[in-house]
């Protein structure tokens, strides 16, 4: 299958638009297929730097779950393992996953130590991940498995959320993702053009 048709299912549409149709239908009806097969390439493009984007979402959240853990081991929280796994599901969460994923740590030091000692060291544990993970992981993860470069993935959410109020940091790194898979379309295309069609 090519673009969506199979190549029966072109040669099937040619034969029968010609036999009906004049020299000018046939033109239109090739530009029409042309358009159809481009309209594929985009799907599949945008499909393709979706599914990369996700990919990195993935990595990020395991990145971040790993820290938990570590981080979590170190202070000596109860249940550190189940914490670790909820705050790198919750990771997936744009905005409010990170700040869901603390709230279990916080309340499990609060209830073992009943003080405000090891609640703020898990405070501070969060501060760290958090600071970690903007600035370093995923701008990394992106430039490496989506292609983006690491100042359009930490200047881009900001400049959004600006524009955008919250939607914009949430729109900004799968838009950034397609952006940068059609740039690479792009390049591609200019150097291996497509043959023109007789």
């Amino acid at each position: 299958m090519s673009n969506g048709f199979s190549p029966l299912q072109l040669n099937w549409v040619r034969r029968h638009s010609a036999a009906k149709a004049g020299p000018s239908t046939q033109d239109g009806l090739r530009n029409a297929v042309g358009a159809m097969m481009r309209f594929g390439d985009h799907v599949r493009t945008t499909g393709g730097a979706l599914k990369n984007w996700a990919i990195a979402q993935l990595q990020d959240s395991l990145a971040v779950g790993a820290l938990w853990l570590i981080g979590l081991y170190i202070l000596h929280v109860p249940l550190a393992p189940m914490w670790a796994v909820i705050a790198a599901v919750l990771q997936i969460v744009p905005q409010f996953g990170p700040i869901l994923g603390l709230v279990g740590p916080v309340l499990a030091t609060t209830i073992k130590w009943m003080d405000w000692e090891h609640p703020l060291e898990v405070l501070g544990l969060y501060a760290v991940i958090a600071v970690l993970d903007g600035l370093v992981l995923q701008p990394y993860i992106m430039r490496r498995t989506v292609k983006v470069p690491v100042w359009a993935s930490v200047i881009s959410p900001i400049v959004l959320g600006i524009i955008w109020p919250f939607w914009g940091v949430l729109a900004a790194p799968p838009l950034l993702a397609i952006i940068y898979a059609y740039r690479v379309r792009r390049r591609e295309a200019g150097r291996h053009p497509a043959p023109d069609r007789p």
